[in-house]
């Protein structure tokens, strides 16, 4: 985690923030008081929660039957089968290490006709999935998720009335052919009306920030939601991805103001590894929430037969560079890889290691997935239609993490191959609540738990969680270590 230059930064520009909180400690990297929120809340470009701990989320993307709307009524075949979310399965998250959850939910099931209002059947479950999560111990980020536009010309996305100019030609599965849809024009044309600057793309903007108004206020109260994440992968311009922030941000901040607003830039991230730069924040109680898929998609086998942890950085530090200039937590809302390619599990732990060099929470693309490229954390066979584990996989993915830092983090690291993880921090003399380190379940107990070298009393908490005290009402730097059995 490169973290000096960016408290540098962070103080030159000033951490914006309107709501009323306490003024943030004198060794704070920024100077303006935290943005309140429930449960997490915004500090100096940092996720924080109640007790004034920086936050690191590490999640997992799952497209739930019911809730992923890739069906239809009249008659056409579904575009593919999406797995069923269970308790089951929540608690299978946090044993595979993860804490959080990105819920992927579509406009079409929330909206799915112009005049006829709200489905809030569709959204009760919505409901009762995030009520699986909170029980769980996840916490739960709310995706407007789309992909090529919607699942009338695509897979997934807005409802028929939303899409202008109307499709020349309506689809329907197997969806085999995603990529095409993608460049279609009828797709192309959909993307280009609800960007641009024509009267019906102003129209369906509000339309879209009015129904994400809704969803947020339904769900404002709910203890497992942080917040929401406007549009999966705009496939706009710049200019168009502001066009909406400038309708939706408001709104939700009406709707939710102590919610989270996460926004991507331009899809043509995945792809490129950098995005444009604001000159200036959008806002209170913002994420930045780029995508980080570098040779997941277009490479050869030879790319990634030579890919080292190296290849993969320049995503990383540009993302940190693009979400200082939006003076907002860097919050990677996917990234993965086929688990069946050429040094996949590699790719796992790389991925991982510099997400935490670099100060990002993330959220790991996909938990469960029986249809395109059969990626995520579990294998399915089609001839019995079981799901089951990819040990490699879940290894990869084993890390001992920060998960609330009493303090300003300044440097992370866990390697597995010694077991040791170490934190760098200065301290927060205002935070009094302990450390919270996760130790994936995978790895076991830990063997030592040390702050400036000397051993320290800590408490274990469900899912492997380790609470230790290091630092406590100091504002000097610290090293918080701990020690877990080694694994290949």
């Amino acid at each position: 985690m490169r973290r000096a230059s960016l408290a540098l930064a962070l103080f030159a520009f000033g951490c914006g923030g309107d709501d009323p909180a306490a003024p943030p400690s004198a060794n704070a990297p920024c100077s303006e008081p935290a943005q309140a929120g429930s449960p997490l809340g915004v500090h100096c470009g940092q996720l924080v929660d109640a007790e004034g701990r920086v936050v690191f989320l590490r999640g997992v993307n799952a497209r739930v039957e019911g809730i992923f709307d890739v069906t239809f009524d009249d008659g056409r075949t579904a575009l593919e089968e999406i797995p069923a979310f269970t308790a089951g399965d929540a608690t299978a998250m946090r044993d595979f290490g993860f804490d959080a959850l990105r819920l992927p939910i579509n406009w079409s099931g929330i909206e799915p006709t112009k005049d006829g209002g709200f489905d809030e059947a569709y959204l009760d479950r919505v409901e009762q999935a995030l009520d699986l999560a909170h029980a769980a111990g996840l916490s739960v980020l709310l995706d407007l998720h789309q992909d090529a536009y919607s699942k009338e010309i695509g897979e997934d996305g807005a409802p028929l009335w939303a899409i202008l100019p109307p499709p020349t030609e309506l689809l329907e599965g197997p969806l085999v052919d995603l990529e095409a849809r993608r460049l279609s024009k009828q797709v192309l044309d959909a993307f280009e009306t609800f960007f641009g600057d024509s009267t019906d793309g102003s129209w369906l903007r509000e339309r879209f920030s009015a129904m994400a108004a809704h969803v947020m206020q339904r769900f404002a109260e709910h203890p497992a939601v942080i917040g929401l994440e406007i549009f999966n992968e705009p496939q706009a311009t710049m200019a168009g991805v502001t066009r909406l922030n400038d309708v939706a941000y408001p709104a939700l901040r009406a709707a939710a103001p102590e919610k989270l607003y996460l926004f991507e830039p331009p899809v043509t991230r995945n792809v490129l590894d950098v995005a444009p730069v604001p000159e200036a924040p959008l806002g209170p109680m913002t994420g930045y929430a780029p995508h980080v898929y570098t040779l997941a998609f277009v490479s050869t086998d030879a790319q990634k037969q030579a890919m080292t942890k190296e290849t993969l950085r320049t995503s990383h530090a540009n993302a940190r560079v693009e979400a200082d200039a939006w003076q907002a937590p860097l919050v990677i809302t996917e990234w993965g890889f086929d688990p069946k390619a050429i040094k996949a599990n590699e790719y796992v732990t790389w991925q991982s290691e510099l997400a935490e060099e670099y100060g990002a929470s993330t959220f790991f693309w996909v938990w469960k997935e029986r249809s395109q490229g059969n990626w995520g954390c579990f294998d399915f066979d089609p001839t019995t239609q079981v799901f089951s584990e990819r040990a490699a996989l879940r290894t990869a993915l084993a890390r001992v993490r920060p998960v609330a830092v009493a303090g300003w983090p300044t440097r992370v690291s866990f390697a597995r191959a010694t077991g040791v993880f170490e934190l760098e921090f200065d301290g927060n003399p205002r935070v009094k609540a302990p450390h919270r380190i996760a130790v994936a379940p995978l790895l076991g107990a830990p063997e030592a738990v040390e702050c400036d070298g000397a051993s320290v009393e800590y408490q274990t908490a469900a899912h492997g969680e380790v609470r230790a005290h290091c630092g406590r009402g100091s504002a000097a730097p610290h090293l918080l270590r701990v020690v877990v059995a080694p694994r290949p």
